[in-house]
């Protein structure tokens, strides 16, 4: 590939007022107005003041300038270029945006929270967001540091990694078919422990996936940072299924010594696993299982303990000399878990969908959350919760797209279907679209335009 013209004979201007750089966000704003996002945050998010004025408005442009990849308050000007007045109303500039974010309180980000999980459960009404999620449907919990390099951030702490940063909990809904959308999120002090105030973060995200269609069977998953009894105590009290890393004890060691020889089964994996010890990928392993009783300890965990299948896996590690292996030895990580199915199948959803959070994670910071923009607590717990928003918006008009979109990366989605270049005309009061000619995703965008330009379904 070569230019075709002299770099004497190329010439470049900026005054074309019909172009637009980011053709994707009609069908997506389009979308966001058949849920009534605005109508909502008018309605939930009341600031009061000036500042906190047409929250709709706001917030709107906040969410599809996060669909586009804006990750700083200033990147919200993207927004207004080209002939984006003539097809968008109300979009308000970088400097209102960070006044209004800044004008939060804790409080106040509950609101947006509020709207957040409503959005999401009129996406999941209105679009194929979360099929199948009234059979099976998973609720991953995880937490995240996210560096801050501003000494003003409030809340920056260096925390277990050695990182000054912020921190939050996030937890995402998916089913087997569908990719994950984030039900809930709480930012907090870069050196929160994980297990503070998990159980009321977990109930919260668990009510907002039973609004979104999560009406059978569900299975909360999360690392051994939720291994804490609260918390499970209350998954059995909602009915629901749990599957737990269990943290490592002198009593667990002696549950896992008692399984016989003769119960481990040989397992192998098509895609090796990483092992976090070593490093080191792992292609094969043994698993078997036993029963546990945990959290028996009164006082530290009054009215918690609970009994529930104990699923091991193990993994060899070798002792080696100048004479070779002297003998083998095992690397153990056990499963805390009330699932009833079988063996492997227990042992594949907690492992085979271990990572489907952190591409959540790896989304969030390759767009909105690449850093926290701004030195107030309130105002980036806002931006972490209106950044969730945006992933679930992008997903489902992914969904809508069709095709290899359904599961595609947000990333991905942006690429092929939002950061588009359109000219724009207009001829007889009807706006007409001229995107590339031979774009290579065209029907999926075709496809999503055509759902999202037509009246929403009617819901209950």
């Amino acid at each position: 590939m070569r230019s075709s013209h002299s770099a004497g004979r190329t010439r470049a201007r900026f005054d074309d007022p019909n172009l637009v750089s980011h053709a994707g966000l009609g069908p997506l704003v389009r979308l966001a107005e058949n849920i009534d996002m605005a109508g909502l945050a008018d309605e939930l998010v009341r600031l009061g003041g000036s500042a906190g004025a047409n929250a709709g408005a706001k917030i709107t442009t906040i969410v599809a300038g996060m669909c586009t990849g804006a990750d700083s308050i200033d990147d919200l000007d993207q927004l207004r270029h080209g002939a984006m007045h003539k097809l968008f109303h109300g979009i308000r500039a970088p400097s209102t945006i960070g006044t209004f974010l800044r004008w939060f309180s804790i409080g106040h980000v509950a609101q947006v929270e509020k709207l957040a999980a409503t959005a999401l459960a009129r996406l999941a009404a209105q679009t194929p967001l979360l099929s199948g999620a009234e059979e099976l449907a998973f609720l991953d919990l995880d937490s995240k540091l996210t560096p801050v390099f501003g000494r003003t951030k409030q809340g920056a702490k260096f925390g277990h990694k050695k990182i000054r940063g912020l921190d939050f909990l996030a937890a995402t809904l998916s089913t087997p078919d569908r990719a994950p959308v984030i039900t809930h999120t709480r930012l907090r002090g870069g050196n929160a422990d994980t297990r503070r105030k998990v159980t009321s973060f977990a109930t919260h995200a668990l009510r907002v996936a039973r609004d979104c269609g999560a009406t059978a069977t569900v299975l909360v998953r999360g690392d051994s940072g939720f291994y804490v009894g609260k918390l499970i105590a209350a998954l059995v009290a909602e009915g629901v299924l749990f599957s737990v890393t269990a943290r490592w004890s002198t009593a667990l060691a002696r549950a896992v010594t008692a399984i016989d020889e003769h119960a481990w089964t040989a397992v192998t994996y098509d895609t090796p696993v990483h092992d976090e010890h070593t490093g080191e990928a792992i292609h094969t392993a043994q698993i078997a299982e036993t029963s546990h009783t945990a959290f028996t300890n009164p006082t530290n965990n009054p009215g918690q303990k609970t009994t529930a299948r104990l699923i091991v896996r193990r993994t060899r590690a070798t002792t080696v000399t100048d004479q070779g292996e002297l003998f083998p030895t095992w690397r153990y990580q056990a499963i805390f878990t009330n699932s009833p199915v079988d063996l492997r199948t227990a042992h594949d959803q907690h492992y085979g969908r271990a990572g489907s959070i952190e591409h959540v994670f790896a989304d969030l910071n390759n767009s909105a959350l690449a850093h926290f923009p701004s030195a107030h607590f309130a105002a980036n717990a806002a931006w972490l919760t209106l950044a969730a928003l945006a992933h679930n918006l992008t997903r489902a008009a992914g969904v809508l797209a069709g095709g290899t979109h359904t599961r595609a990366r947000t990333t991905t989605l942006r690429h092929q279907l939002i950061n588009i270049a359109a000219r724009i005309s207009r001829t007889a009061r009807t706006i007409t679209w001229h995107l590339p000619q031979h774009w290579p995703w065209q029907h999926g965008w075709q496809q999503l335009f055509t759902a999202t330009h037509h009246p929403p379904p009617a819901t209950a």
